[in-house]
């Protein structure tokens, strides 16, 4: 059967740069990799603890950390940035509090930076947690797919793909269901293609969004 591989890790080198940029030694590799997953878990709780919109959008599309020896550098690439920088840096000092103390490092220094992504909605993190707004609000799912897919074309990309999983609809048998416009090739490796997998809370369980979009090829 067809083998699915994740995209982003399938491009790494070629259009896809890591997301987490530092150097350790074999035995504190996994260390460090916690540390990782700790502060982008800190920083999605905060923004989300902190934000509320209409539709309860966090808005990051990505979190990028680079480590040297006595420095974190965090880049939060965020489509709606206005939200978090409402209180200019009060809120930042807050979240690099929150941040420190969630690592309890004593001798590195944090710097977190906010940066604005134009068009947003061509970020699949920020479409799968609009899809998950509307999921949770008992909007049908087509329609959401659909919706969707014309916020994106707006952005201007090629392609996009979308799939939901789990009991759709609060129907007893759980099913995937999907959609695709534009091109998606997801075997040429030069398409720098763009891919988040999402999970939702509702009232019936957990649904799965995944959704991958075609920037466009280098």
């Amino acid at each position: 059967m067809g083998q699915k591989i994740n995209p982003l890790g399938f491009r790494l080198g070629t259009t896809q740069s890591h997301h987490s940029l530092w150097f350790a030694q074999p035995k504190k590799y996994s260390e460090g990799l916690e540390e990782d997953k700790k502060m982008r878990d800190c920083i999605k709780n905060y923004v989300q603890k902190n934000i509320r919109i209409s539709s309860g959008m966090e808005g990051i599309a990505r979190i990028e950390i680079k480590k040297r020896i006595d420095l974190i550098q965090i880049i939060i690439y965020m489509g709606f940035p206005k939200l978090l920088i409402a209180d200019k840096p009060r809120r930042v000092e807050e979240l690099q509090m929150n941040v420190q103390k969630e690592l309890n490092c004593v001798n590195k220094k944090l710097n977190i930076a906010i940066t604005r992504i134009s068009n947003p909605y061509g970020h699949p993190n920020i479409l799968a947690e609009f899809i998950a707004g509307q999921l949770k609000n008992r909007v049908s799912f087509r329609k959401a797919m659909k919706k969707a897919i014309e916020l994106t074309e707006q952005a201007n990309t090629k392609g996009i793909q979308v799939q939901i999983a789990g009991r759709i609809d609060g129907k007893e048998i759980a099913r995937v269901e999907w959609i695709r416009e534009g091109r998606v090739p997801l075997q040429t490796i030069e398409a720098k293609i763009d891919y988040c997998s999402y999970t939702v809370r509702t009232i019936y369980g957990v649904l799965g969004i995944k959704i991958w979009i075609f920037v466009d090829e280098e």
